[in-house]
């Protein structure tokens, strides 16, 4: 397989690294003498990340962590008081290009969430260390997350005077349901890695040396193993339908999903290969083969066209 656009050196990123080897991509929080404190360039290094992987048919998987000992802090909060006012002269300068939505300026959190979501190959959170703030909102649109056992986690909006950002009043309540969600935004409180998995926020909690050669094990099975059509149809199917108001619409994606794959050489070689009794080889990508049935659900990171 080759990637669909050029690659992307390590030099092009400076508060995070991305690598690619055995069909998975590696994103790495960098900064790690701020704990990977968010900022706004770490932004839009995450957005090219994500959209590199999205368009590149080498990466079937995405795994994401942090460098040293945390996640991600939360918001860089240098500026002081004026980190959060979109009006300061500094902060609308460097966030210019950013655009606004429904009259006021995008949320920079929300712009690395919704690019996470429409990413097509499957993102795994390897959460190894404290994630608070937009270090926890950002591992929601994750597909898988998996926390070290000295991972801490805080939406501490509340006590900061603002709200939770990067579309997490969506994505919360849908991971962990209304109660969960509406103790821990209200209290603002920081938890631990059991707490966060007794609410269903992560799936695994894993000693620390254990976190990162799981979330690989995870993802080469899905490289080894599956379609990546199958597989990014499936990732979007199960994220849009949990909008959705009635089984009907599943039924009708799940339809045309099931018609339009049936036909494939994907399918072919799929029950070709279990009757032979070996491994798959599957020949349809991402780029070329993607069905964009889902008319709710962004098919790909904005900007990517």
């Amino acid at each position: 397989m080759t990637s669909t656009q050029e690659p992307i050196t390590e030099q092009a990123y400076t508060e995070i690294a991305y690598e690619v080897s055995d069909g998975v991509a590696t994103i790495t929080l960098d900064r790690p003498d701020r704990l990977n404190a968010f900022t706004t360039t770490m932004m839009r290094e995450l957005v090219r990340a994500y959209a590199a992987a999205d368009a590149d048919d080498a990466v079937r998987a995405v795994v994401v962590t942090g460098r040293g000992r945390g996640f991600c802090a939360g918001a860089d909060l240098q500026r002081g008081g004026a980190t959060f006012n979109a009006d300061d002269p500094a902060r609308a300068a460097e966030r210019r290009d950013i655009g606004t939505i429904g009259g006021a300026p995008r949320d920079g959190g929300g712009v690395t969430s919704l690019t996470t979501a429409a990413c097509r190959k499957p993102v795994i959170a390897a959460i190894n260390g404290p994630a608070v703030g937009i270090g926890a909102t950002m591992t929601l649109p994750m597909d898988i997350r998996l926390a070290s056992e000295t991972a801490k986690f805080g939406f501490v909006f509340a006590r900061r005077g603002l709200v939770p950002e990067a579309a997490s009043s969506w994505f919360l309540p849908r991971i962990v349901g209304i109660s969960q969600a509406m103790e821990w935004v209200a209290t603002g409180r920081v938890f631990g890695a059991e707490e966060a998995l007794a609410g269903r926020l992560v799936s695994k909690v894993l000693p620390p040396d254990e976190l990162l050669p799981h979330a690989y094990g995870i993802a080469r099975e899905i490289v080894e193993n599956t379609s990546a059509v199958s597989v990014a149809v499936s990732k979007q199917m199960l994220w849009a339908m949990l909008g959705a108001d009635t089984p009907w619409e599943a039924h009708r994606v799940d339809s045309q999903a099931i018609y339009r794959l049936g036909q494939s050489a994907d399918v072919v070689e799929g029950v070709q290969s279990f009757l032979e009794k070996r491994a798959p080889a599957f020949p349809n990508t991402v780029s070329a083969d993607y069905p964009d049935i889902l008319e709710r659900w962004p098919s790909r990171p904005a900007g990517m066209d």
